[in-house]
């Protein structure tokens, strides 16, 4: 479902969703940008969650190494 909106925007801008759009309506490439960014933006918070895990896990592993050479070093 699509509901009607009124948005303001500058006359350079405008001339560039023109410019782009192409045989498009301006309409058309305003939504289909902004699903885009929509997408890239829940695309980039989760990869920040992922780096997260990452970056925890890889301390844990960090230190179980550093562990495990500190051992061998003694037993030397």
């Amino acid at each position: 479902m699509k509901e009607k909106t009124s948005i303001t925007l500058s006359d350079d801008l405008l001339a560039d969703i023109d410019r782009l759009a192409g045989s498009r309506s301006r309409s058309a490439f305003i939504e289909r940008v902004l699903r885009r960014y929509l997408k890239q933006r829940a695309r980039a918070a989760m990869d920040a969650k992922e780096l997260e895990k990452i970056n925890e896990a890889a301390e844990s592993l960090n230190n179980e190494v550093t562990d495990i050479l500190q051992y061998q070093i003694a037993e030397e």
